[in-house]
């Protein structure tokens, strides 16, 4: 932390004797005149506001964080700030910043900047105290003595690890331990942000490539962190002050743009936003209309998206309301009295964010009826966006977690504490990313791949909600498969899964999941059953890849078992004996896909057994190979070349395709019958021995194989065709049943085949 922090220059638009304010782009005077601007986090606590400590009295240097902070909780104890500043300020006493300011200016505008949030006193307390224990000789029991245990875990949460213990594992060990305490209290993340926040505004005199790698680290964790915790009003500034690090060109550009369009002398957005205080005025709403000026980066984007800025594009307009329900009266008043564009609506106040954002967001479109130049082309519509949220979601929306005080606070008829000596806490209610990120931060093998995966995870910014059968819920994010989803359920015990159905339906392992759906996870019973290295490919969250590389490692050469995604290696009839002799006993049938044999019937389709009457003396009967009928079956018959009548049950689609085509049917019926020949397509999920275990299962109910064949297996499902012959057609049912029973085989019904030609 003491590192990080310097005097204040940015490069490209910052004045180099600016106060560290100057370093966040500032918002056009225009604007201000005609806005309400966000938080202000851009005062401090100087260095020539520091004056003697007198006991029992306020220091005058924590006026300003006083000041804010009675204006969130008037009723607070300020003793604790008090003393937690006189030990900062005493313990850090002689250190400078690199900017020459003494370094109690830091804690000082860190503190500053949790109050202005509505932090409560306990977390200002620990910020204030952050860096003691990091870098002066305050250890963590002088902390818990003087402040309690809150403190103290706070304080812990934040202080870093020596790189002289832990080398160039420092940093990546550093934020995990960070998170896990995060775990237990958001507030440690809060005051990490806040500090982050500090030495961004204050980077200027570092090197280059110091400035370049801090501004990276905080793209990639900090920034996504505080979006996760809704810390807008954070978010915001880090990302502006990462843009003028990273691309000071563009950042430039930016500033132009904005300056440009704050000196036009009208401004289409206050013309708006008069117009909507007037409707809201008729209706009987009371609301507040504001202009919300878009921060750099959000107008760069708009600029990349759109090309040509206009007037609109610079800001949109914030609506506040009382009540929730004055939310939607607003919305339906300005979509009755102005155009709406009904694809910018969202509703995020029946389905909140995950970070707990709460809002409506609409767009109206303004009538444009002038031109450019007289006689000139019309200028295109202008649309203004607008946020519609009440005073409460406002503030949770800039300050996030941050406004709601101590989340894991005991109830007011509770023990006034419960936390164990030694530190250690109850896992509280969490956010669900939070949980997933802490499950698999145990499972990383080490530094670099934790520190990897961490800025993969964070990348995923978006969130869905599936159902398990038994009414649970899984959070995944966005893009999620049903690899992922396995993993969430059962950790490492998924790598037992052999698929799964989504909304009842079957569906391979890869399939990607959307918000919303039920799914169900299908489980093998085979100890063999393993995970396959094409997963990877298909597993989105940490834990799962986690996982998959972890049993990968240990099982050198494993992962090409049948639960492969696409290229599922199935056993084929050679691989097991009764099969061998079936082959043997059909020459080359085993081979021919159960769809080659004409409808019409062929020599090798002839009936061993099974007695069928026709009415057409002296004709011999083929049982159709399409559909193999058996008794009881209702059937009918086609006369073919030879004199020979096929047999068909009803159902079957040849039947169809033959009446068609104008062929008379013939009666024909079941006798008695002993032996009957029946086909049979079974579909399973991939896995080891599986033809084995089928083969078996056929065998012990006493049918003979006549032919099987496997065909390529797609994307996890394999599809197994026999031709059997039952010594009785009574035990028809009995072996469907034994089939099914097979572990990964998921259904069994009778050969159907299409028509030819159809």
């Amino acid at each position: 932390m003491s590192a990080e922090a310097t005097n204040p220059a940015t490069p490209g638009p910052v004045a180099p004797k600016a106060s560290a304010a100057a370093t966040a782009p500032a918002v056009p005077r225009a604007d201000r005149r005609k806005s309400r601007p966000r938080i202000d986090l851009r005062r401090l606590g100087r260095a020539a506001l520091l004056g003697p400590a007198v006991r029992g009295k306020l220091p005058d240097a924590i006026g300003h964080v006083v000041e804010a902070h009675r204006a969130h909780h008037p009723d607070a104890d300020l003793d604790p700030l008090r003393r937690a500043y006189v030990l900062a300020e005493s313990s850090h006493r002689g250190q400078m910043r690199k900017s020459g300011e003494p370094y109690i200016t830091h804690p000082l505008a860190v503190t500053l900047i949790l109050a202005e949030l509505g932090a409560e006193t306990t977390t200002l307390t620990a910020s204030l105290l952050h860096d003691t224990v990091e870098d002066t000789d305050v250890t963590l029991d002088q902390v818990r003595e003087q402040f309690g245990e809150e403190v103290r875990y706070l304080v812990d949460g934040v202080t870093k690890l020596e790189k002289v213990d832990y080398g160039a594992a420092a940093e990546p060990e550093t934020f995990r331990k960070m998170l896990v305490a995060t775990g237990s209290d958001v507030r440690v993340m809060s005051i990490k942000l806040a500090d982050r926040l500090h030495n961004m505004r204050t980077l200027g005199v570092m090197r280059p490539e110091k400035q370049a790698r801090i501004a990276k680290v905080t793209r990639d964790v900090l920034i996504p962190l505080a979006e996760r915790l809704g810390v807008q009003a954070l978010k915001t500034e880090m990302e502006d002050l990462v843009f003028a690090i990273l691309h000071p060109e563009e950042y430039e550009h930016t500033r132009r743009l904005i300056a440009e369009n704050a000196a036009r002398p009208d401004d289409p957005l206050a013309e708006v936003a008069d117009e909507m205080r007037g409707v809201l005025r008729e209706a009987g709403i009371q609301a507040e209309v504001l202009i919300r000026p878009r921060h750099f980066v959000s107008v760069h984007r708009v600029a990349r998206k759109r090309g040509q800025l206009r007037g609109t594009d610079f800001g949109r307009l914030l609506v506040l309301v009382n009540e929730d329900a004055d939310c939607y009266a607003v919305l339906g008043e300005l979509h009755t009295c102005m155009t709406p564009v009904v694809s910018e609506f969202k509703d995020f106040i029946a389905v909140p964010k995950f970070n707990l954002y709460q809002s409506l967001h609409t767009a109206v479109a303004l009538p444009q009826a002038r031109t450019d130049s007289p006689g000139g082309t019309p200028i295109a519509a202008q649309v203004v966006e607008v946020l519609i949220r009440t005073h409460q979601m406002h503030k949770v929306a800039e300050a996030g977690v941050v406004a709601l005080g101590n989340p894991y606070a005991p109830a007011s008829d509770a023990p006034a504490s419960d936390v164990p000596a030694d530190g250690e806490r109850a896992d509280p209610t969490r956010p669900g990313w939070l949980s997933r990120l802490l499950d698999w931060q145990q499972a990383a093998p080490d530094p670099d791949t934790f520190w990897s995966t961490l800025r993969e995870d964070l990348a995923q910014d978006r969130e869905i909600t599936v159902f398990r059968p038994d009414g649970g819920t899984l959070g995944l994010p966005e893009g999620a498969t049903c690899v992922d989803a396995a993993y969430a359920q059962y950790g490492e015990d998924a790598h037992a899964c052999i698929g799964a159905r989504v909304n009842g339906r079957l569906a391979t392992l890869s399939t990607v999941l959307k918000d919303g759906d039920t799914v169900q996870l299908l489980m093998g019973q085979d100890p063999a059953s393993e995970p396959s290295r094409e997963w990877l490919e298909h597993a989105h969250t940490p834990a799962a890849r986690i996982a998959i590389q972890r049993w990968l490692a240990t099982h050198p050469g494993g992962g090409t078992g049948a639960q492969d995604m696409t290229g599922t290696r199935a056993e084929t009839a050679e691989d097991t004996a009764p099969a061998r002799r079936a082959d043997a006993a059909q020459g080359t049938a085993a081979s021919r896909p159960a769809d080659a044999a004409a409808a019409e019937g062929t020599p090798t389709a002839r009936s061993r057994g099974a007695d069928v009457l026709v009415d057409r003396p002296g004709a011999s009967v083929r049982l159709a190979r399409c559909c193999t009928p058996v008794p009881p079956d209702e059937i009918t018959g086609f006369a073919v070349r030879g004199g020979v009548v096929t047999v068909h049950r009803v159902e079957c689609a040849a039947v169809a395709h033959m009446k068609g085509k104008g062929r008379a049917e013939l009666g024909v019926r079941w006798g008695d019958t002993t032996e009957c020949r029946v086909t049979l397509v079974a579909e399973s999920f991939g896995r080891p021995h599986l033809l084995a275990d089928l083969t078996e299962a056929i065998s012990s109910t006493g049918v003979d194989i006549v032919s099987a064949t496997v065909e390529p297996p797609s994307q996890q499902r394999v599809r197994h065709t026999y031709t059997l012959l039952l010594p009785d057609a009574a035990r028809l049912p009995a072996l469907m049943r034994a089939m099914r029973d097979v572990p990964g085989v998921y259904d069994v019904a009778r050969a159907q085949h299409q028509a030819p030609g159809s």
